[in-house]
């Protein structure tokens, strides 16, 4: 189950990032007096009262063409809408009602999702007379808040989250599979080949794959049989026509990738081997990483490369050199179109799995522990001994590791880097996350 969006639109000034920064409790959007400052859409999760949802932030970039302007912020809230729980429609109380309220209004009116009125800017309860004339919009009663010093923006919650069915009011647990096949989430940047990949796997032409970047919106499963392996293979990428493809598709397609990683055992990022690896491709593989995921990185597009006898292993070191701490993930170079190592990856991908679900005894554990102390022990941390008394393992699917330590803050970053690195030289696990945990021992 997917966590609940609920959207902010509005037109340029209005205070929509500073509402989304102050809703996050971080600062997360770029907030400016320039109208249409924020030229990327952002989303972060966040929560309320116990519920656990994800905010967007609508809020673009825009010509000054005033027209122009409008004509945008309409495309864009009709976009935005479709996608959301529940939309707050966001208005400056100190500027009053304008036209292209007036319009933005009209279509919420018209849209099959839950709106909540917000009038933003009034930061002093003598200053309510403000949201009077919004009330002309036709969408209830308004609610007054001020983003800027966070004035009744509990209570613009409150009522959003009452429009919520109560199924996704519970908190999403990703770590209980949906069964014992393993879900294999395609990912990357648009236009890196996802859904060609996926075609090439299934050998007919399932999924619609242009050359536009963005062309995919929602994730598709398709279940495969594969080495007497059920696989589920999550795209995030296709079906959608050129028609339907503009700005917002590609930005909510990330919400997707995010909800595909969540449900996942195991991704499979594409890079553009033409590209070469990006901050954005950084970002996704960060993404798989919070999330403890298995992960194999696919180079795509490899029959575009020329190449010689070094170009693929001088290729993968410039990536892990840009990966640092992230080298222990598995790398392969295919093609979609050429269908070249393709199986391989799922071959990959389930050997990964299989090692994301092992466990270590302890004594093995203990006894690796103590090699390594021996070799290397915790620095003392003022004047005082670091102690690790021992070690086990306390989940698997993701592996989680407790060490009790007599003092677990003194254990600094280098250490542990340390210890988690001569453990990947001990015990491997090639593509998987893995977390140590320290804990309070006498």
């Amino acid at each position: 189950m997917r966590k609940p969006i609920i959207t902010i639109v509005g037109r340029p000034n209005v205070g929509k990032s500073t509402l989304f920064n102050r809703i996050v409790g971080k600062r997360e959007a770029i907030v400016d007096d320039l109208p249409g400052v924020t030229r990327d859409r952002k989303y972060a999760e966040a929560d309320w009262s116990g519920v656990e949802f994800m905010l967007v932030d609508t809020g673009g970039y825009f010509p000054r063409v005033e027209d122009i302007i409008g004509k945008e912020i309409l495309k864009q809230v009709d976009s935005s809408i479709s996608e959301s729980n529940v939309v707050i429609f966001l208005t400056d109380g100190r500027a009053g009602l304008t036209a292209l309220d007036r319009e933005i209004g009209q279509i919420l009116q018209r849209c099959e999702r839950p709106v909540v009125l917000a009038v933003n800017k009034i930061d002093h309860p003598r200053m309510g007379d403000d949201a009077i004339d919004f009330f002309q919009l036709g969408l209830g009663e308004p609610q007054t808040v001020s983003a800027e010093n966070g004035r009744d923006v509990g209570d613009l919650l409150d009522r959003v989250l009452a429009f919520l069915p109560e199924e996704l009011k519970s908190p999403p647990n990703y770590e209980e599979e949906e069964n014992d096949d393993l879900h294999l989430a395609i990912v990357g940047k648009p236009n890196v080949g996802k859904s060609s990949f996926v075609n090439a796997i299934l050998g007919q032409y399932k999924h619609i794959v242009t050359d536009i970047p963005g062309t995919t919106r929602d994730a598709i499963d398709t279940r495969i049989r594969f080495q007497d392996e059920d696989l589920i293979l999550v795209d995030t990428a296709g079906l959608r026509r050129r028609t339907k493809v503009h700005e917002n598709v590609e930005y909510y397609s990330t919400l997707r990738s995010l909800e595909a990683i969540r449900r996942c055992q195991v991704a499979l990022v594409l890079i553009d081997a033409v590209e070469g690896l990006s901050d954005q491709d950084i970002r996704i593989i960060s993404e798989v990483v919070r999330f403890n995921k298995g992960i194999v990185l696919a180079i795509n597009k490899w029959d575009l490369i020329e190449k010689d006898a070094k170009t693929a292993s001088e290729f993968e070191k410039g990536i892990r050199e840009q990966l640092h701490a992230l080298g222990y993930m598995p790398i392969i170079f295919i093609s979609a179109l050429t269908r070249q190592r393709i199986f391989k990856a799922l071959e990959l991908a389930i050997e990964i799995n299989t090692v994301r679900q092992q466990k270590i005894k302890t004594s093995e554990l203990n006894t690796f522990l103590q090699e390594i102390i021996a070799k290397y022990p915790p620095p003392s941390m003022d004047r005082k001994e670091v102690k690790i008394n021992y070690m086990t393992q306390v989940k698997y699917g993701p592996p989680v590791f407790a060490l009790f330590v007599n003092h677990p803050t003194s254990i600094k970053s280098n250490y542990r880097q340390y210890i988690e690195n001569q453990f990947r030289n001990r015990f491997s696990f090639p593509g998987v996350p893995l977390t140590f945990v320290y804990k309070k021992k006498a």
